[in-house]
């Protein structure tokens, strides 16, 4: 799961990293969106001033808003009596019939493929495919004759490849994935070219495939290249954050060295539970917690300390600035860039049913359909159970699988029941227990338990549901089935037999001693990355050895993450808390702050997992 198109709003602020930074960068952060107008304006007067000309762009990510600095900016440079320009970078855009011809194939409307046009093809193309080539080289024109007055480029795409290198100041106006669901909820933004609003679910759909990737890519390049000159935090209209260049450098270069835990989204499900509401004391108006997305790279933030100042940065940009500190160079090469492995809670406890009785697609299938990296796999550890809970994984031996695929395929068009315990093995969940999921796995979560789920990087999300007990979302809509992607990849040969001898593994000791053990609890040639557990007493040492470590404290109060050779490098998690510990610390200890044995899921990629992408 990493589709989020309705997050709960509530924001969970335990999750705050407290990096060392300098009294020069907590002092250098600019608060409010007058100051910081202000701030960006004197730029420019003074650019103009020195140079004779200034030329400034205010680019950001998806669901961006420049009006207010648009405005204020203008007020301002009337004020300093400058002559100015405005220049809306979506004057530059062919005309939406263009773009959305140009689309047609990554958001194809085959209903019967797609039931509810959830699906869609990754565009990796860039923001000049978008451009009307004539009105672009206007502009060009314009910004290469400019004399004696400041042009101003506003909106997504102002600073795609053929127009940066013509900026004196570049200002980036970044939003955090949960709130740009919530401004698409509340009608805030458009599609990047449109004319016209589309309904909710299309334009989050015409989002995730075409304009987070194209905004996405083009910040992670401005800021690696060190272009960006103020990036401003503009989730909160009413407390803006600008941080200057080398603050935001030292902000993020600084947290890369610690380990660090991601600001958690909740979502409401159908088949929610209760166990992580109470947990972590979410609001009581909350109708249950079904999805907790700890670490989905691409969906949560990150919560920085800085002065008084409390920052939040969506992860990936995060991931784009410090990416080999975090994942180590090899893992940046390889999956380009992105975070691999995603980490989210599956809440069914005390729930009204099971999770759908779903499969996800194999490498092949999901890259000449979607676009993507590679296959999605999944995983779920057992954190937590209540009675009579169980786990569907894989077919039963004697289970007639064309039959099962013929009563699910009549369920989606007739509405009719399956009994899909005739169908589909189950294995009884105890705490601790390790479920692999291989992509083509049918399976589910049952009801009853709560599981952390770690998966392979997709940028989109691929659950095929092949049935759903009849059930109506929490809108009163029947949830959608699809049957005709569940149907082609599903693997027909894994069952209960092959289950047990290759998903559903004894916990195989690698090392030990007084008080302390490794496990892999989960290792299998179709996953690139190693399922573990750490139990000790007091404390236990590990090495990232260049390579990226995730550990959840899964039984267990508090414990303490500390890097050896700088113990200041450190962060305590509490019990259910997900932490990276970046590839950079090398070697450190996890000392238990509580009382009682701890036990710590730790996932990390494979020796050689290179070799499997």
């Amino acid at each position: 799961m990493s589709f989020m198109f309705n997050p709960h709003p509530y924001d969970d602020l335990t999750a705050i990293n407290r990096p060392k930074l300098s009294d020069e960068t907590k002092n250098a952060i600019i608060s409010g969106v007058v100051s910081s107008a202000k701030y960006i304006c004197d730029a420019m007067v003074k650019r103009l001033q020195e140079r004779g000309s200034c030329v400034a762009a205010f680019d950001g990510y998806a669901g961006a808003d420049f009006s207010q600095f648009i405005n204020l900016a203008s007020q301002m440079l009337k004020l300093n009596k400058v002559d100015f320009e405005m220049v809306d970078i979506s004057t530059v855009y062919k005309s939406s019939k263009v773009i959305e011809e140009q689309l047609k194939d990554y958001l194809p409307t085959n209903r019967v493929v797609d039931p509810v046009l959830l699906f869609g093809k990754i565009y990796k193309g860039d923001f000049e495919d978008f451009f009307d080539m004539e009105a672009l080289n206007k502009l060009i024109n314009c910004i290469k004759e400019n004399k004696n007055k400041v042009i101003i480029v506003y909106g997504i795409g102002s600073c795609a490849k053929t127009l940066q290198d013509f900026y004196d100041i570049i200002t980036y106006l970044d939003v955090t994935p949960k709130q740009v669901s919530l401004r698409a909820k509340n009608g805030l933004f458009k599609n990047i070219g449109d004319d016209e609003a589309r309904p909710f679910k299309e334009l989050m759909r015409r989002c995730y495939y075409v304009d987070f990737e194209l905004a996405a890519h083009l910040r992670g390049n401005l800021l690696k290249a060190g272009k960006i000159d103020n990036y401003i935090m503009s989730d909160n209209p009413d407390n803006i954050k600008l941080i200057p260049k080398k603050a935001l450098d030292e902000i993020l270069s600084s947290l890369a060295k610690y380990p660090f835990r991601c600001k958690p989204v909740y979502l409401e499900g159908v088949w929610g539970g209760e166990y992580v509401r109470k947990i972590r004391k979410l609001p009581k108006e909350m109708k249950n917690c079904a999805w907790v997305f700890d670490l989905i790279p691409l969906e949560v933030s990150i919560l920085v300390e800085a002065g008084d100042n409390l920052l939040e940065f969506p992860y990936f940009t995060f991931v784009q600035k410090e990416g080999e500190a975090i994942m180590g160079k090899e893992c940046v090469e390889k999956f380009g860039g992105y975070f691999p492995i995603r980490f989210n809670y599956d809440d069914t406890f005390h729930s009204s049913g099971n999770m759908s009785i779903q499969v996800h697609p194999v490498d092949k299938y999901v890259k000449e359909n979607n676009g993507e990296f590679g296959r999605q796999d999944e995983s779920y550890y057992v954190v937590a159970i209540g009675h009579g809970a169980k786990t569907y994984l894989g077919f039963k031996e004697d289970a007639d699988v064309d039959e099962f695929i013929r009563e699910v395929k009549k369920s989606e068009k007739e509405f009719t029941p399956v009994d899909y315990e005739k169908y589909v093995n189950s294995v009884p969940s105890t705490p601790g227990i390790q479920f692999m999921i291989p992509a083509g796995t049918i399976h589910a979560s049952g009801r009853n338990q709560v599981v952390l789920e770690i998966g392979s990087l997709t940028v989109g999300s691929y659950t095929y549901k092949m049935y759903d007990y009849l059930r109506a979302d929490l809108d009163g809509v029947p949830r959608p089935i699809h049957t005709y992607h569940g149907e082609r990849v599903v693997d027909r040969t894994r069952k209960t037999g092959w289950v047990k001898e290759n998903l559903v593994q004894p916990p195989r000791k690698v090392r030990g001693g007084d008080g302390w053990a490794e496990y892999i609890v989960g290792e299998h040639d179709l996953l690139y990355f190693s399922l573990r557990r750490l139990e000790f007493e007091k404390e236990i040492e590990d090495d990232t050895n260049g390579k990226f470590h995730v550990l959840t404290l899964v039984d267990g109060e508090k414990v303490l993450v500390q890097s050896l050779e700088n113990p200041e490098l450190c962060y305590t998690p509490n019990y259910l808390d997900v932490i990276v510990v970046p590839a950079s610390i090398g070697k450190y200890v996890i000392k238990n702050l509580g009382v009682g044995p701890v036990c710590i899921h730790k996932t990390m990629l494979k020796d050689g997992f290179y070799e499997q992408i």
